[in-house]
């Protein structure tokens, strides 16, 4: 990833430090929910204080599910990041678990310093070496156990859907048009000439009507909502411009203008990282000639979808 992209990551997770973890950048399916319990449920039979790593943890979605699954039995969780306010998010809400902010290819931890290492759609967007390097840290006997996005799944149907939609309303010009239109607006509700209002004005109906073919086309929850709010408040703002204050209009919109784009980058870097078939059988091989021993390497599919959701690879540790 580019320090760009890490940077949008890493101002997407300082707004969710109050949010449930498998709701803010996670996947709330209970799919998901389950498969973390029955695999934490087996965990619990065969370690007094399993030692546990969770890689690319954004908010803590496998941390949160650890801690319900382990309840009073004792575990020691960490969580790694490459995004600060990821782990300060994480540890303010679950002060007993360590923090380690790193880059996913370059943990800085021995080799075997886990019973378990995870990922929840995370270690892949650093790429196959951040794979290996999380596969390094399991203990021998361990288990690395990775959910991971699909190239062929609904999650990357999505992400390319929203991913096309705000590519096409940054290059409809909406924002910067909409801010000249409304600066015009709000100098002439001041008494100032409407000419460069009324010029202004005639210019944003075409992209107008690209946000209401890209919400025709995907509908209106398209790219979590961010393109109907913004075509609905700015229509709202236009009618009642006399209501609003012109400073704080301008500085929402250039806001949204900086979302938009960090947007755009999460939106790429989900697409750029899903795993093909042939680069997840070479993962496997790649794990096996590590002294890995492959239990589940399937696809997670959840009722009234014939898409999977994500990779699912359960790989065990083999004792030297």
């Amino acid at each position: 990833m580019t320090f760009k992209t890490n940077e949008s990551w890493d101002k997407y997770w300082q707004g969710t430090g109050d949010e449930s973890a498998f709701t803010s950048g996670g996947v709330s399916h209970s799919a998901i929910r389950s498969f973390w319990n029955e695999f934490f449920s087996s965990v619990k039979q065969n370690y007094t204080t399993p030692k546990v790593l969770d890689v690319a943890s954004g908010n803590g979605a496998v941390i949160q599910c650890a801690l319900e699954s382990f309840n009073e039995i004792p575990v020691e969780l960490s969580a790694q990041d490459i995004s600060n306010s990821a782990i300060n998010n994480i540890q303010s809400r679950f002060p007993q678990v360590k923090g380690i902010i790193s880059n996913a290819n370059d943990i800085p931890k021995e080799n075997g310093s886990f019973d378990v290492v995870t990922s929840q759609y995370g270690v892949e967007y650093a790429g196959h070496e951040a794979i290996f390097e999380s596969a390094r840290l399991v203990a021998n006997s361990g288990s690395l156990v990775l959910l991971m996005h699909c190239d062929s799944g609904s999650i990357y149907l999505e992400c390319k859907q929203n991913l096309d939609a705000i590519e096409r309303t940054q290059k409809s010009n909406f924002i910067q048009l909409s801010i000249d239109m409304l600066s015009a607006g709000f100098q002439a509700v001041k008494g100032a000439k409407r000419e460069h209002y009324e010029i202004a004005a005639t210019k944003l109906p075409p992209a107008i009507k690209e946000l209401e073919a890209i919400m025709h086309q995907y509908g209106v929850n398209v790219a979590g909502e961010t393109i109907s709010k913004l075509y609905n408040d700015v229509d709202r703002i236009h009618q009642r411009m006399q209501h609003y204050e012109p400073t704080d209009v301008l500085a929402w919109l250039n806001r949204m203008d900086d979302e938009l784009e960090a947007y755009k980058e999460r939106m790429a870097s989900m697409c750029l990282s899903a795993i093909s078939p042939s680069d997840f059988n070479e993962i496997k091989n790649n794990l096996k000639k590590s002294g890995f021993t492959i239990q589940t390497a399937d696809k997670i599919y959840v009722p009234d979808n014939q898409l999977p959701i994500a990779w699912v690879l359960i790989a065990k540790k083999q004792t030297n």
